[in-house]
């Protein structure tokens, strides 16, 4: 998956740019049609804001977290995706599942 990472009103530091990194990962865990990430991290004032939009095959998940600090923001936004994307997999899976074949051999 490829991650594109920006800052507005703050400098990625590599520390940073790896613990986004290891949160989406996790998001591959769940789900193996992620094809690309892109995640804004920005400061204005005390708010301290993380944004993704996840590229998923025939679909782009969005989710945003606001937190005074920058990594309980960045863990809330994972948190947003990953329940996002585990939802986007079981509709996909019950799309193709259908509808179970019945017992019409009982009266009634």
């Amino acid at each position: 998956m490829q991650i594109k990472l920006s800052g507005h009103h703050i400098d990625i530091t590599p520390a940073l740019h790896d613990y986004v990194h290891d949160k989406l990962e996790r998001i591959e865990r769940h789900f193996d049609n992620v094809t690309s990430a892109q995640v804004i991290l920005s400061v204005e004032k005390l708010r301290q804001k993380a944004e993704a939009t996840i590229h998923v095959a025939g679909n782009d998940i969005f989710a945003d977290a606001v937190d005074e600090d920058l990594y309980a923001a960045i863990d809330a936004l994972s948190d947003k995706i990953d329940r996002q994307i585990k939802k986007h997999k079981e509709k996909l899976t019950e799309k193709h599942r259908g509808e179970k074949a019945r017992d019409y051999s009982q009266p009634g």
